[in-house]
């Protein structure tokens, strides 16, 4: 919620939802970065800091809860599809994260996997939110997060599969998140559309 002068504003669904991806998007990058040597990682983890930031900060400027009669009510969007797909993906990480650790011994996968699980998620949030986009998003990091288990399996280091796995998808989502606020029509014309 946002306060404004004696208004109440409200986040409408899809600044809530960006608010979400770009939270998860930094974290991927934030979390991987080090991985890489210092001279890398320190400048990746300040422009991943820069880039959700403005998302913040021009999400905020967008919607002000002056969209479609559902956006400015909070959590809109958030009804009982997106917990089945948010239950299905705590499910998936929490059993595949326990067979990487106790069964392969492959602590490195466990990073692939999260990015694998995170975007066939969006498959199940392009149903739920009615937004087939998301599926190219979903995809992309599932797919990412792939690759860095083939690469676990055969041994790669650390930093390679933190930039497959983490890097690259926390870019993805962040350039979603951006490309999806600039090919959107402003708030009063149309929701935005959301990549989280």
């Amino acid at each position: 919620m946002i306060h404004t002068g004696e208004k109440l504003l409200f986040m409408t669904k899809d600044q809530v939802g960006r608010l979400i991806g770009a939270s998860f998007g930094l974290f991927f990058i934030q979390a991987n970065a080090g991985t890489l040597p210092m001279a890398v990682a320190v400048p990746l983890r300040i422009a991943a800091i820069a880039a959700f930031l403005g998302l913040v900060v021009f999400g905020r400027r967008r919607g002000g809860g002056t969209g479609s009669s559902g956006d400015a009510t909070p959590g809109a969007s958030f009804g009982r599809r997106y917990w089945y797909v948010v239950a299905a993906e705590v499910l998936g990480l929490a059993a595949g994260l326990l067979v990487i650790s106790r069964v392969l011994h492959t602590p490195r996968a466990a990073v692939g996997w999260i990015a694998f699980v995170v975007g066939v998620h969006f498959f199940g949030l392009a149903v739920a939110w009615g937004r087939p986009g998301l599926r190219v998003l979903g995809g992309s990091m599932a797919a990412c997060g792939a690759a860095a288990l083939v690469l676990a399996a055969c041994g790669a280091s650390a930093a390679v599969i933190g930039v497959v796995a983490g890097i690259l998808p926390g870019t993805l989502l962040l350039a979603s998140i951006w490309w999806s606020g600039r090919t959107s029509a402003p708030a009063s014309a149309a929701p935005e559309r959301t990549a989280a």
